[in-house]
């Protein structure tokens, strides 16, 4: 291996292991009660080391936000690829969602509250894959429900606008999900994966086609 690769190699490799500390360190304390120094000890590296990857908490925690991003996309092509139909693609999407809420519950918080983290003026490298792996999720959901008009498991009437589709099937899920999230629990929701799953039936059948 080349020098040049061996360095680039070394230091994504570093870069890596301070978003390890940093998960570990973010996900135990939260976002604004943590501090570099303390993702510089958990990473064991000295503080002035650390600011040559990265120049603050904030950019520590995009490069989080990505890595949260990446795994929700990589359980969407995962499950498009595995439905034997448009409609089947489509349900096994918001299944993999509700799973990512489940068991990368903490990745599902980042992305959550994405929409109110202060970004940078000026879009770096993070931002911009962010970006690309958020418009690819909504492409896969896309590209199920297109699927689904080709293949005749989805309504025409019901899915006129895929695009529009995607988004509404986006937040309607995403609302339910966090309502079964609540700190306080409540007598209306006991059975929080009832109601995920019976909500994604109620949106499942609301789009097949009418035999």
């Amino acid at each position: 291996m080349a020098v040049s690769s061996r360095r680039a190699l070394e230091k994504q490799e570093r870069a890596e292991s301070i978003l390890d500390a940093a998960e570990q360190v973010f996900f135990s304390k939260g976002f604004s009660q943590s501090s570099m120094d303390e993702i510089a000890q958990k990473a064991g590296l000295s503080r002035s080391l650390l600011y040559v990857y990265y120049k603050d908490k904030s950019a520590i925690m995009r490069g989080v936000m990505l890595r949260a991003a990446e795994e929700l996309e990589r359980r969407f092509a995962a499950a498009l690829a595995q439905g034997s139909s448009g409609l089947e693609q489509i349900k096994g999407i918001g299944y993999a969602y509700y799973a990512f809420s489940k068991d990368a519950s903490d990745y599902f918080d980042v992305l959550t509250d994405m929409s109110t983290f202060p970004m940078p003026a000026q879009t770096d490298e993070d931002m911009q894959q962010l970006g690309c792996c958020r418009q690819k999720a909504t492409e896969l959901m896309l590209q199920a429900l297109q699927n689904g008009l080709r293949d005749g498991s989805l309504d025409p009437q019901q899915v006129r606008d895929p695009l529009q589709t995607a988004f509404y099937l986006q937040g309607a899920l995403h609302g339910v999900i966090m309502m079964t999230r609540s700190p306080v629990p409540s007598e209306q929701y006991p059975d929080g994966d009832g109601l995920v799953m019976y909500s994604m039936e109620m949106l499942s059948e609301s789009m097949r086609a009418k035999t």
